[in-house]
């Protein structure tokens, strides 16, 4: 018993120090806290809101001990119909007659010159400036016009709609222009929507609604062709331009309306050759040591067989001394003799072997379950491998660098 009782003294006797312990700390502390603080003895002597202002463009001048170490309280005009018992004298309302005060012209403080220059309560215009659209002012050189649209599809009805903006710049046969617009939905070229005609102007305004009826499965291999047409006072029409637009290259979705510019292309007289034609661009960057190959469309191709099952696609190849370096080849439209790819290609090319390297563009044909097939070929390159045009459009990729070089082409 002896031994439980001098125990339990020695344990009543630590928790009562610690206790006396944990006692002296936190009065120390909340000591020690009131001493952080400082009386705010000095009165606001300033008789008015106004009068706040001017002392706050004042006060940059002044020493930092001149400031006044008071906090004033200002009550809102609306406020005033309250009845505020706990006002003191130091406190101080503003008036109605004068609810936002403008500083006088002197000393600007750093509260004036917030957002540059601009007073609070004004609107920096620069921050609220649409980026420039240079679509309306951005002409090449030899452009013939230029045509903007818009694109929406409806996955449940599968409807492709198309809405015809306007065009501008054209470049008519004769002095007055009265252009109209057909619309076509490759490969189909026998049917086509049209638009009004605008009568008297180079810079029509359409702004008409087109729906083409077309399965979402079929959507992707489908191509827009644009046909710009002036009728003369002889009615007769004249094309002055056409786009072609394949909808591949898009996401096509309800919510997702694309509105889309493009220049327009004169259309090739010339017939097509034996086995059909291809249009590409070319272009060699020397800073980059990069070959850049734009494959556009084919007209006229030979296709063995009159199916949707057939498709055509074209392979572009880079060759070094008759040595393949690279192949790549377009994505495969289904049965259009006129296929329309607008597929950019790139391969790495040093300068000191423009003279040795060639390009191979083969357009070729294949049916599920059967062998491909060649429709036509060429290669365009240095005088080493070619003549005639294919030799002029590797000269001229090679004589202005970083600039497209676009072609017709002959297949063999």
């Amino acid at each position: 018993e002896q031994a439980v009782a001098v125990v339990g003294g020695i344990i009543g006797g630590i928790l009562l120090f610690v206790l006396i312990g944990i006692t002296a700390y936190l009065l120390w502390k909340k000591f020690c806290c009131l001493l952080s603080y400082e009386k705010l003895t000095s009165p606001v002597k300033t008789p008015n809101a106004y009068a706040i202002f001017q002392d706050q463009s004042t006060s940059e001048i002044q020493p930092k001990s001149t400031r006044s170490r008071s906090v004033p309280f200002i009550i809102p005009p609306t406020l005033h119909g309250q009845d505020w018992t706990n006002l003191t004298k130091n406190e101080h309302i503003q008036e109605d007659s004068d609810p936002y005060m403008i500083p006088q012209s002197g000393p600007r403080s750093s509260f004036h010159s917030l957002a540059g220059a601009y007073v609070v309560g004004t609107i920096n215009p620069e921050l609220y400036k649409f980026p420039e659209d240079k679509s309306e002012t951005d002409f090449p050189e030899g452009n013939i016009g230029r045509l903007w649209f818009s694109i929406e599809y409806e996955q449940e009805s599968e409807r492709l709609l198309v809405s015809l903006i306007k065009v501008r710049k054209l470049q008519p046969p004769a002095n007055s222009c009265s252009p109209f617009v057909k619309i076509y939905l490759l490969p189909d070229e026998r049917s086509y929507l049209q638009s009004k005609t605008k009568h008297k102007t180079l810079n029509p305004q359409f702004d008409e609604n087109f729906v083409f009826q077309v399965s979402s499965r079929m959507l992707l291999q489908r191509t827009l062709k644009f046909l710009v047409y002036h009728v003369d006072q002889q009615k007769k029409h004249h094309l002055l331009g056409q786009v072609n637009f394949p909808l591949r290259n898009e996401t096509l979705t309800d919510c997702n309306k694309l509105v889309i510019w493009r220049d327009l292309e004169k259309e090739n007289l010339e017939p097509p050759s034996e086995y059909g034609d291809i249009q590409f661009s070319l272009s060699y960057n020397d800073c980059l040591g990069r070959l850049t190959v734009v494959v556009l469309r084919a007209r006229g191709l030979k296709i063995q067989e009159e199916s949707h099952a057939a498709s055509v696609y074209v392979k572009v190849s880079l060759m070094n001394h008759n040595k393949l370096i690279k192949s790549k080849k377009t994505a495969a439209v289904l049965g259009s003799p006129n296929p329309v790819y607008n597929e950019t290609f790139s391969f790495k090319a040093d300068q000191t072997q423009l003279d040795t390297a060639s390009l191979s563009l083969s357009v070729l044909q294949s049916i599920k379950d059967e062998k491909t097939h060649l429709l036509g070929h060429l290669v365009v390159g240095p005088f080493m491998y070619t003549r005639g045009k294919e030799l002029e459009h590797w000269n001229e990729m090679t004589s202005k660098p970083k600039e497209l070089v676009k072609r017709w082409h002959a297949l063999c």
